[in-house]
């Protein structure tokens, strides 16, 4: 067995295929995140979608779970090529479906099967850091990983805003498709890598467990538009008791009581992405409709917010050391950006808004980072693939939440200031729930 070189880096000979490789997925997702973001509020008015937009985020991230953790099982069984080669066909047949859709049911239908291929992608992405990298590169690892979304970021909302006020949003979606064609081919070919069999033995296990959290969610955010409380409350009790038995069979063990090591890191990477996706997702709309400015300008955050996420984790890859302070620093000083961005929004000017994503984003890329590092070198062999997906499952669920209670929320007040003040208090209150629990992501 050949001793890997300290000399060696993420692109070094023996690892630049897989490197360009998933930095190239990677930023495929990053693009049509932010260029579709920026415009969404454009697409739900003209497809009258408005009354429920919180579900074209929702639904991506519903289908998600779905993708993660069916893909975070199968590569524990037989290795990430087929997955990953099953997520980008799901991502681009999504993409196909939303840009061609004459509706607004049939376009949350084509962000349904954009999710499953977003989850698979995004998991695999994760798991090949796992499998692939020695540990002394792996925070450089997902320094660049979110690197990858750099160049979207820049020119994802620009272009997707010039593309939809020129030739029609729908191009923003069939240009998905050969570019997934693209990411496919320069992936999957370096994808050799063999993976320790699962010793579970079932492979249903995984899709009905999370087929059934997805389902629980979905119960719980629908119940929550409805206006009439004898149905809501029973409506949404089952949802979340079939949402919480279904979470316990797709996490690790602990991840409920926040044991530490890698069940409180999953419950990390939950609260961070709850503040930050659930923050981000009604920042374009609250700045088209309070402060009113174009899809363009509303952009401007989410670039801003990105880029600052990538200095954030270069910074923490930079310095890592005693990552459960630098994941209690990042929640900080993600709190303070949320802050700054919600007296924006809600007061103007709207640049603010824009600087408060800057600082928001800085601590998002410390947090993220570090915790990321910390809860994957505590992964047992053989089960990379399963916390990988535990953590993008993570992800997932708390973006699909965020932006469903938010979507749930302006639906029933209307796009007005209060409902965007909930909005942000929220996220504000679980950062700072994030603080507590970043103690213990260490054993």
């Amino acid at each position: 067995m050949t001793v890997s070189s300290t000399s060696e880096g993420v692109l070094s000979p023996r690892y630049r295929a897989r490197t360009v490789g998933i930095v190239l997925t990677v930023g495929l997702v990053a693009l049509e995140s932010l260029g579709v973001a920026t415009i969404l509020p454009d697409i739900s008015r003209l497809l009258g979608g408005l009354g429920s937009y919180g579900w074209a985020l929702a639904a991506l991230m519903l289908a998600n779970i779905v993708g993660t953790v069916l893909a975070g099982h199968a590569a524990d069984r037989g290795g990430p090529a087929r997955p990953l080669a099953a997520g980008v066909i799901a991502f681009a047949l999504g993409s196909a479906l939303a840009g061609l859709a004459p509706s607004w049911t049939l376009f949350l239908l084509g962000r349904f099967t954009q999710g499953l291929g977003v989850g698979a992608v995004m998991a695999m992405a994760y798991t090949l850091i796992g499998l692939v990298y020695p540990e002394r590169l792996r925070a450089r690892m997902f320094a660049l990983l979110s690197s990858a979304w750099t160049i979207p970021s820049l020119v994802g909302p620009v272009v997707a805003a010039a593309v939809a006020s020129t030739i029609g949003w729908r191009w923003v979606f069939l240009a998905m498709i050969p570019l997934a064609a693209i990411a496919a081919w320069c992936t999957l070919p370096g994808l050799t890598t063999p993976a320790t069999p699962a010793p579970d033995g079932s492979r249903w296990r995984p899709l009905v467990a999370s087929v059934a959290l997805a389902a629980g969610t979905a119960v719980v955010l629908a119940a929550l538009e409805l206006h009439t409380a004898a149905v809501l409350v029973p409506l949404a009790a089952a949802g979340l008791v079939l949402a919480v038995v279904a979470l316990r069979h797709v996490t690790p063990a602990g991840t409920l009581t926040v044991r530490r090591g890698v069940p409180a890191g999953v419950v990390v990477r939950f609260l961070l992405c709850a503040v930050y996706f659930g923050t981000e997702a009604f920042l374009p709309l609250g700045l088209t409709e309070l402060r009113h400015v174009s899809a363009f300008e509303a952009g401007l955050g989410l670039s801003a917010g990105a880029l600052s996420w990538v200095a954030g984790s270069a910074v923490q890859a930079k310095w890592d050391r005693n990552r459960r302070a630098a994941v209690g620093l990042g929640f900080a000083v993600l709190v303070a950006g949320v802050a700054v961005l919600a007296y924006g929004v809600l007061v103007g000017p709207g640049l603010l808004a824009v600087l408060g994503w800057v600082i928001g984003g800085f601590g998002m890329g410390v947090a993220f980072n570090a915790a990321t590092t910390e809860t994957l070198g505590r992964a047992a062999d053989g089960q990379q693939g399963s916390v990988s997906a535990a953590l993008q499952l993570a992800q997932t669920l708390a973006t699909a939440v965020a932006s469903g209670l938010g979507g749930a929320l302006i639906a029933a007040q209307g796009a007005v200031t209060p409902a965007f003040l909930a909005v942000f208090a929220g996220t504000a209150v679980l950062g700072l729930a994030g603080v507590l629990a970043a103690r213990r992501i260490t054993v």
